[in-house]
């Protein structure tokens, strides 16, 4: 029985000896450099405020659709719906942090083709859906964006939700903290 034990024993011990050998390199000389880059730090951008520092009544003016109510806040985000599936909608998102390339390349996807903006400034995208219902307006802040969305649903209003959405946008850059 002590020969088995030995065997167990020693095998554990090699085992280790090569596995502790494996994460040195062979060179362990700490003045090398790394192969990895250091992570990139995300500096903080302007504050977009809550709701982008838009009112509710500066929602149902812009948008052009009185019987919008806000219907959901968070830390991140707002967004604003008439009654009934299908309705009119309105939603502002703040990404810290994200990459803007990120979310251009989502509204790709769904058939909207970015093109290029500038509000106050900030470079940026919007996008419309091909039927002209959806618009995807998005502005860059340092390393964060924020982001203003349209949708006239079935029954909403007429125009160009981008030309809303701009608007919207541009409150909030005036706004900015």
């Amino acid at each position: 029985m002590r020969i088995p034990s030995a065997i167990v024993i020693g095998t554990s011990l090699a085992l280790t000896l090569a596995l502790s050998a494996c994460g040195s390199g062979g060179d362990s000389d700490s003045s090398s450099p790394s192969l990895r880059p250091p992570p990139k730090v995300a500096s903080l951008g302007p504050f977009a405020g809550e709701c982008g520092h838009v009112t509710d009544d500066e929602i149902r003016a812009v948008a052009g659709l009185p019987q919008i109510s806000r219907v959901f806040k968070n830390s991140v985000g707002c967004n604003w719906q008439s009654a009934g599936q299908s309705s009119p909608s309105v939603t502002f998102a703040s990404y810290r942090g994200s990459p803007i390339d990120r979310e251009r390349a989502w509204v790709s996807t769904q058939g909207r083709g970015p093109e290029k903006i500038e509000v106050g400034g900030r470079t940026g995208f919007q996008a419309l859906d091909p039927s002209g219902q959806v618009c995807d307006l998005a502005v860059q802040l340092d390393d964060d964006f924020f982001e203003w969305s349209m949708s006239f649903g079935f029954f909403g209003a007429s125009g160009n939700p981008c030309d809303r959405m701009r608007k919207l946008a541009e409150l909030t850059v005036q706004r900015l903290q």
